[in-house]
C-alpha cells in the first residue's frame, strides 16, 4: 500500500497554497520524523551546498539543522507551480548558540510524485545577520498564528 499525502497533483493555486503551508507548519514544528514523512523514501534534496538523498538522510540533516539553528520560526509562499511542481520562497529566524540572530531567506523547487510526496527539493539559502531589534516573527513556537502577515505583507 503506498503513502498518501494530499493534496495530490496536479495542482491548482488553491492546493499549492495548502501545499507550501503544510510544509511551512510541518516545519516549524522542528520534528525531524514528522518532516521526513512527507518526503518519499527516497527523496532527492540539494540543500544549499549539502547533497542528501532518502527519509534517514533528510532527518538526520533537519536534527543537525534543528540543534543549530535555535527558536527557529518559518514562512513559506507560493512562487509558481504547475503540474507536479511547486516553487515557493521563504524566510526564516534563528539564532545560533552564541545568541546571535539571522534571517535565511531561500527559494525551493519542488517536485511530488503521485501520492502527493515530494520526491524532489532543491533548495538555496542565503543568511543575513540581524539584530534582535529587527526580528519580524515574534510568535510562540510552533504554527504561524493565521493572522501573522505573509512575506509579501511584511516586505520580505
Amino acid at each position: 500500500m503506498s503513502e498518501s499525502r494530499p493534496p495530490l497533483p496536479p495542482f491548482t493555486a488553491e492546493t499549492a497554497a495548502q501545499k507550501a503551508r503544510m510544509a511551512e507548519d510541518a516545519w516549524n514544528s522542528r520534528d525531524p520524523a514528522r518532516v521526513a514523512l512527507a518526503y518519499t523514501i527516497d527523496s532527492r534534496w540539494r540543500n544549499r551546498a549539502e547533497f542528501l538523498q532518502g527519509r534517514d538522510a533528510i532527518q538526520t540533516f533537519l536534527t543537525r539543522k534543528w540543534d543549530r539553528e535555535r527558536d527557529y520560526r518559518l514562512i513559506k509562499e507560493v512562487w509558481a507551480f504547475r503540474d507536479n511542481r511547486i516553487a515557493v520562497r521563504f524566510a526564516y529566524e534563528w539564532h545560533d548558540d552564541s545568541g546571535s540572530w539571522f534571517r535565511s531567506y531561500g527559494n525551493e523547487n519542488w517536485e511530488f510524485d503521485e501520492h502527493g510526496l515530494m520526491r524532489l527539493r532543491i533548495a538555496s539559502i542565503n543568511d543575513l545577520p540581524i539584530r534582535e531589534a529587527d526580528r519580524k516573527y515574534h510568535w510562540p513556537l510552533g504554527r504561524r498564528p493565521d493572522d501573522h502577515p505573509s512575506l509579501t505583507e511584511l516586505g520580505l
